[in-house]
Parts: C-alpha cells; sequence; structure tokens
C-alpha cells in the first residue's frame, strides 16, 4: 500500500463487495489510506462469480439513480460496462411490463435507462477501478472477530487470518488500527452484536418478510434478439389476497438473457428445471413463458431464498465516533424490486458528500454520515414494504390504514400511467432513484391522478415487429402440464 502521512486517516473497510468498493470510493480522495478486508482467499480479476455472493446467480437491475451515482463516484465505469457487453436499455420505451393497472406503454421519449449486466460483471468493473487507486489495499483470507475500542470510539477492528489451506493461521486475533472502520459485511453483518460487546448501543432492527423465493436460470436470446431487447417484467399484483409471482427478463451480456422467477410465501418457483418455464406460464401474463420457449437455456437454475427486508436503524443509535454501517449490513432489500445496488451507491455519493464537509476522523462525522446514507436507503426500504406487507402469510407489522390508503394512491399513480406520459416519467424518476418519493405529491402529479389516464387502456404489449417475429416462431419446447407452484 502507498505511504501517506500520518496526518491523514486510515480507514479499514469490512467487505471487498459492491457496498464495500463503493464505501472506499467515496472516501478515498478524503483519507491517507483504504485497507479493505476480505473473508474470501481472493476476489476474482474478471467478471466471474464470488464465492460468497450467491445472489449474483439471478438477474440484478441497475436503475439509472444507481448508474449515475456510480458514474459519479468512478468517472468511466459505465464504458467499462459496455465494453464488456453490458447493454444502456432506455426507460420506458426499453421496458415491457404488465403493471398491476394495465401494460405500460412504449411510446413516449426516453428519460431513464436501466444497465443490462449481471451482476459479477458489474461489481467486477467497480472493483477493477477502486483496486486502482493509489491509496486502496486489499487483505484476503481474513475474517473479523470483533471491533476494537468502546461506546465512545472504535479505534479499529480484530481480525484472524486464515492458512492458505482455509484454516485459521495460529497466533488468534490481531488488532488492525484505523481511524474509521466501515461495515460492508452484508446481510449477515455481526455488527449489532460487536457494538454491544464493547459498550455500544442496541441497534433497533425491523423486518418485513414476505417469503419470497428467487429461481433464475440463463437463456441463450433466439437469433436477431442478442441486442437491442427490452427488459420483460410481469409483476405481481399485492392488492390481490394470493401469493405474488413474478417474472423477469434482463438482456446481459454475451448475447443471454437473465431470467428470475420468484414467488412469495405459498407460491415458491421449483428448483427443477422442467418447472421452470411452467411457473413462468403461472405468473399474471404468458408473455416471459413464450418469450423463454424461443430461447435456449444455457444454465442450471439457482435458487435462492434469504429475501426479508431487514432494516437496522443505525442513524438513531448513537454510534461511536469512527464506526459506520453501509450497504445490506443497514438495510437490505428483497432484491425483486431491484433496489439494492442503487442504494448502495447512493448512500456512498451521501458518503463522499459528507467526507467533503466534515474531516473523517472528527467529532460528529459518524452521526452525519450515517444520516446522510440513510435517506437514500429509507426511500427504497419504502418501495419495497410498501408491496411486501400486503402478501398472505407476510411476517411484521401488518398495513395500517396509512399503508391501505397509500396503497391506493399509488394504484392510482399506475393506473394514470398507463396513458399519460408526464406520470410515468415522475413514478420512473421515483422508481429509478433518482428523484425522492415526494414529487409523487406535487399539484401536477395529483391532478393527473385524478383526471386518470390520458389514452385508453391497451389491449396487450406494445412489441416491435423484431420482437413480434421472434414470439411467431415455432416454440423449441411445449409447455409443460404439472403445477407451475409446485415448490420442489
Amino acid at each position: 500500500m502507498t505511504s501517506h502521512p500520518s496526518a491523514l486517516p486510515r480507514v479499514v473497510v469490512l467487505g471487498g463487495g459492491l457496498a464495500g468498493t463503493l464505501a472506499a470510493a467515496a472516501l478515498a480522495p478524503h483519507v491517507g489510506e483504504i485497507l479493505i478486508v476480505e473473508r474470501d482467499s481472493a476476489l476474482p480479476q474478471t467478471p466471474a462469480p464470488r464465492a460468497r455472493l450467491p445472489q449474483a446467480a439471478h438477474a440484478h437491475t441497475l436503475w439509472a439513480g444507481g448508474a449515475d451515482a456510480m458514474e459519479e463516484l468512478l468517472p468511466g465505469v459505465t464504458t467499462d460496462w459496455l465494453a464488456a457487453g453490458a447493454h444502456r436499455i432506455p426507460i420506458p420505451n426499453g421496458m415491457v411490463s404488465f403493471s398491476p393497472a394495465g401494460w405500460y406503454r412504449r411510446s413516449w421519449d426516453p428519460t431513464h435507462y436501466v444497465i443490462g449486466a449481471g451482476r459479477d460483471l458489474i461489481d467486477w468493473a467497480v472493483r477493477r477501478r477502486v483496486l486502482g487507486m493509489p491509496n486502496v489495499g486489499l487483505r484476503t483470507r481474513t475474517k473479523i472477530t470483533g471491533l476494537a475500542g468502546d461506546g465512545a470510539r472504535v479505534r479499529g477492528v480484530y481480525v484472524e487470518q486464515a492458512a492458505h489451506d482455509g484454516q485459521e493461521a495460529p497466533g488468534g486475533p490481531s488488532l488492525v488500527e484505523a481511524d474509521l472502520v466501515v461495515d460492508a459485511t452484508g446481510r449477515g453483518s455481526k455488527s449489532t452484536r460487536w457494538l454491544l460487546d464493547i459498550g455500544g448501543p442496541e441497534v433497533r432492527e425491523t423486518v418485513v418478510d414476505a417469503g419470497v423465493r428467487y429461481a433464475s436460470r440463463r437463456y441463450r436470446a433466439p437469433e436477431g434478439a442478442e441486442t437491442d431487447w427490452p427488459v420483460v417484467h410481469i409483476p405481481a399484483d399485492p392488492r390481490q389476497a394470493r401469493p405474488g409471482l413474478f417474472a423477469t427478463i434482463i438482456p446481459i451480456e454475451d448475447g443471454q438473457w437473465h431470467v428470475s422467477l420468484s414467488g412469495t410465501r405459498g407460491g415458491e418457483p421449483a428448483s427443477r428445471e422442467e418447472l421452470f418455464e411452467e411457473f413462468a406460464r403461472g405468473v399474471r401474463h404468458p408473455l416471459v413463458a413464450d418469450l423463454l420457449a424461443r430461447a435456449e437455456p444455457i444454465s442450471d437454475v439457482s435458487v435462492y431464498a434469504r429475501t426479508a427486508n431487514h432494516r437496522r436503524q443505525f442513524e438513531r443509535a448513537g454510534l461511536p465516533e469512527g464506526f459506520l454501517v453501509v450497504g445490506d449490513a443497514t438495510t437490505s432489500l428483497n432484491p425483486v424490486y431491484g433496489h439494492g445496488m442503487s442504494a448502495a451507491a447512493l448512500g456512498a455519493l451521501a458518503l463522499r458528500g459528507q467526507a467533503a464537509r466534515t474531516p473523517v476522523a472528527a467529532a460528529g462525522f459518524t452521526s452525519r454520515a450515517q444520516r446522510a446514507m440513510a435517506r437514500p436507503t429509507a426511500a427504497a426500504w419504502l418501495l419495497a414494504v410498501g408491496q411486501d406487507r400486503f402478501y398472505p402469510g407476510a411476517i411484521g407489522r401488518k398495513p395500517n390504514l396509512a399503508d391501505r390508503l397509500s396503497s391506493q394512491y399509488v394504484h392510482r399513480l399506475v393506473h394514470t400511467a398507463t396513458g399519460n406520459g408526464m406520470v410515468v416519467k415522475r413514478v420512473t424518476d421515483v422508481v429509478t432513484l433518482r428523484k425522492p418519493a415526494g414529487i409523487l405529491a406535487g399539484p401536477a402529479v395529483l391532478l393527473a391522478a385524478a383526471l386518470g389516464p390520458r389514452k385508453p387502456r391497451l389491449d396487450g404489449p406494445e412489441l416491435t415487429a423484431r420482437e413480434q417475429e421472434v414470439l411467431a416462431r415455432p416454440p423449441l419446447r411445449s409447455a409443460e402440464t404439472s403445477s407451475a407452484t409446485d415448490p420442489r
């Protein structure tokens, strides 16, 4: 690691995943050195899978708000994604979506975008740029055992180094000193326990769990559909008193489609390959299933079920100086809404802004930075739990009157958006995390919602001639006849 003047702060980031590397990118201009501590034996130097990132096998949505934030933190990263085969898909005309109120139109001018790429590619491009910074270093095969310090200030972390065979190296835990420790260890973070161990505060946690289970698979896109293909999304309708079923196709690199199917408690998708496409036929519209029948599967089916929404309110806990929590370690979201990466990026951007205003080692930096990072995360949280509370068997606080009224208004907005371009833009501003949800209560939006859509409801999806031609081809496989929601 490059040597820096001792007067500049030293940061240790726990975890080399996306949230950790983005936090390092945010802090690098304002500190002397950053050490990323990672439990894996190595981090891939290519867009390859990581052992401790099983969710990478599932389709990921990188909305415009998150991609914009990553580009601001790491200028040129978008070019890296696109050069490696990712797609910049315009929204709304590059998305075929069947909302609970009907099909969205695609004839509006593009105002937003989504990056179509596998999670491994997205992470790799970010990681490569961050680890190329002169004051950022990486230490692998390192397990965190606890925090050093007390309830007033964290002064480092205790670590155990693993040998090359995976066993713990002799000698026991050692201390890595730091002016700031950033926990980016994800859903499995032990920060709440670590804080109590040093006399720190108890952290309030909220859980909303709709019991979502994912099943995902990669397909080779049909000939002629390898590029300039839309995202296809058939979401559930949370107003229906039955499990919510989702189906999504995201075009990614190498002429592939990343396909994720998901269902809430009682409607979980199967892990068996022969039931994958049948589940897709059981969602609210069979478009995804019809497309998959004309594409070739090129991977096994991967399943994932750690999808509960967890929010740990570190920003209200009165953390010790010198300690921050970022990404899924503070708020982990049901991935069906695709906001986890974007929330992490926007949080990192907020962290950079605070570091530019307040020295990282100064009193008060921790509390200010944690509060700043909580704002974009809270917006994503509300988008997720505002729907997940309504599914049968959901764990967590039941919907109250305010939740029901809010849900009714959101449905009215979605209904209006099927035929009103201004409302489409405002709703997309919020969904892509470019703007706060408060814009949906502005006078123009309220009036539009009261008047309803300006155009009649579509009878079916708006498809281009090329998309219709793909659907007109003979299917490669016939539809199965067994139960689409057979859990096994």
